[in-house]
C-alpha cells in the first residue's frame, strides 16, 4: 500500500535559490557535455568505426549500436530520476548522477575504440548513452530545482540546447584530431566528463532527509516509467509532441554522415569536415533564437505559441533538406532547422516544467520526459531501413528524402498536439 507523501510548497516551504552569475554557465557547459557525449558518436565516430569494421553493412551496424545503446538510455532515465528524488545523502540529490555520468563517459569511449565486434560497440554504446542519461535528468532536475517558473527561459533554453551545442563543439574536437578515431572518440568524452565534474563542485544541492521520501510500494515501482495521460493529459501531450520532434531530429542527425557520402559525393575522410560545417550552421541559429525567444517566452508568460511555431519551422526545414542538391543548398537547409530546433528548445523544457504531475517526482518526471527524445534514437534505426528501401531499385540505393520527409510529418503532428496543452500558456 502507497502512503502518500506530504505535500511539498517549494516556493514557500523551499523557496528556489534562484541562482546568478556563473551558474547558469556551468548548467549549460554540463548539458553541452551530455549533448557531445552523445551526438558525436552517434553522428561521426561510430559511423566511421562501423565502416572500419563492415564497410557493406554499416548502417546495419550503426543502427544496432546506437538503437540498442538507445533503448538502455530509455530505461535509465526515470529509473535514476527516481533513485535521484530519494537520494539523502550529503551530497545532495543531483550530485550523484552528475559523477556517475562522468565515470561513465570514460568507460564507454575506449570500449567503442577498441571494438572488435558488434556486440562490443554496442556495449561501449550502452555505457555512454546509460552516462549521458544520468547527466541529463540531473540537469533537468537542477532546472527545476534551482529556479522559479517565471525565470526558466534562459536556463531551458541553454540545456535545451545542449545536445546541438554539444554537437558542434565536439565535432568541433573530433575534426582538430580528424587523424585519429581513437582521439576522435577521447577527447569529446574528457570534456564531458569534465563538464559534469565542474557543475557538481558549483551545485548548492538540496539535502531532504528521509520525512520527504515518499514511501512506495513494490507496485508502485512501475510507475517509474510511467505518467498516467488520462490523469495527467497535458503531460501527456507535451510528451507526445517531444518525441514526435525529436523523431525528425533523429532523422537528420543520424544519417546525415550517410547522406553526405552517398548523396553528394564526400569520402570518408572528408565527411566529419563537412557535417561539422552542417551542424556548426545549424547550431549558430538555434543559439541565436534560443538567447531571443528565452527571454520573449518569460516576459510574455506564454510557452505554447513559440513551441507550435518551432515545430513547423523544423519540419519546414527537413522539407527543404530533400530538396537540397548541393551542399550550400544542404547548409541553408539545415540553417531553417537550427532556427526551429533553436526556438523550440527555448521553451520546450520551461512549458514541460510547468506541467510536471508530482513537484515530490520533479527528476523522475523529468526522467520520463527526456524518454521522448531519446526513443527517437531507437525508433529511427528500427524504421529507417525500411524508409530507405523505398523505391529504393538499384543495389545499395537509399531513399534519404522518405527518411528525411517522414521527419518532417511528425514534427508537424507534434506541434498539433501542444494545442491541447492545459495548465500553461
Amino acid at each position: 500500500m502507497t502512503t502518500p507523501a506530504p505535500a511539498v510548497d517549494d516556493a514557500a516551504a523551499h523557496p528556489w535559490p534562484d541562482p546568478r552569475g556563473a551558474f547558469l554557465f556551468f548548467l549549460a557547459f554540463a548539458a553541452i557535455g551530455g549533448g557531445m557525449a552523445q551526438l558525436v558518436p552517434a553522428v561521426l565516430t561510430l559511423s566511421l568505426k562501423a565502416a572500419q569494421l563492415d564497410p557493406d553493412r554499416e548502417t546495419t551496424i550503426l543502427s544496432i549500436a546506437v538503437g540498442v545503446g538507445a533503448v538502455f538510455a530509455l530505461v535509465a532515465a526515470p529509473v535514476f530520476g527516481r533513485l535521484s528524488d530519494r537520494i539523502t545523502w550529503r551530497t545532495g540529490r543531483r550530485r550523484p548522477l552528475l559523477v556517475l555520468g562522468a565515470v561513465l563517459y570514460l568507460v564507454g569511449a575506449p570500449i567503442m575504440y577498441a571494438a572488435p565486434d558488434v556486440a562490443v560497440l554496442t556495449a561501449g554504446t550502452i555505457v555512454t548513452m546509460v552516462g549521458v542519461s544520468a547527466v541529463t535528468v540531473a540537469c533537468t532536475a537542477v532546472l527545476a530545482d534551482q529556479y522559479p517558473p517565471e525565470r526558466r527561459g534562459p536556463a531551458s533554453a541553454l540545456v535545451g540546447l545542449g545536445l546541438p551545442v554539444g554537437a558542434v563543439v565536439g565535432l568541433f574536437l573530433a575534426q582538430l584530431v580528424s587523424a585519429s578515431l581513437l582521439a576522435q572518440f577521447l577527447v569529446p568524452a574528457l570534456v564531458a566528463s569534465a563538464a559534469a565534474i565542474l557543475l557538481t563542485l558549483r551545485l548548492d544541492d538540496r539535502v531532504i532527509d528521509r520525512a520527504e521520501v515518499p514511501h512506495r510500494g513494490a507496485r508502485d515501482f512501475f510507475g517509474t516509467f510511467w505518467v498516467n495521460p488520462v490523469r495527467h493529459p497535458s503531460f501527456g501531450f507535451a510528451w507526445a509532441s517531444r518525441l514526435l520532434l525529436f523523431f525528425g531530429v533523429a532523422s537528420v542527425q543520424a544519417y546525415q554522415a550517410f547522406y553526405l557520402i552517398r548523396e553528394m559525393g564526400y569520402s570518408t575522410l572528408d565527411v566529419s569536415g563537412a557535417v561539422f560545417a552542417s551542424t556548426l550552421v545549424m547550431t549558430v541559429m538555434a543559439l541565436a533564437f534560443a538567447a531571443l525567444f528565452g527571454r520573449v517566452s518569460d516576459r510574455v508568460g506564454r510557452r505554447k505559441p513559440f513551441v507550435v511555431a518551432a515545430a513547423v519551422i523544423f519540419a519546414v526545414g527537413l522539407v527543404l533538406v530533400t530538396a537540397a542538391e548541393t551542399f550550400p543548398a544542404f547548409l541553408g537547409a539545415m540553417a531553417v532547422v537550427g532556427v526551429g530546433q533553436g526556438v523550440y528548445m527555448a521553451v520546450d523544457l520551461a512549458l514541460v516544467s510547468e506541467v510536471l504531475p508530482d513537484q515530490n517526482d520533479i527528476a523522475k518526471d523529468m526522467g520520463i520526459m527526456w524518454l521522448a527524445s531519446s526513443l527517437p534514437n531507437s525508433i529511427v534505426p528500427a524504421v529507417a531501413p525500411a524508409l530507405l528501401a523505398i523505391g529504393a531499385g538499384a543495389a545499395g540505393a537509399q531513399n534519404f528524402p522518405a527518411l528525411f520527409l517522414a521527419g518532417a510529418a511528425a514534427a508537424l503532428l507534434g506541434a498539433l498536439l501542444i494545442l491541447p496543452i492545459r495548465g500553461t500558456r
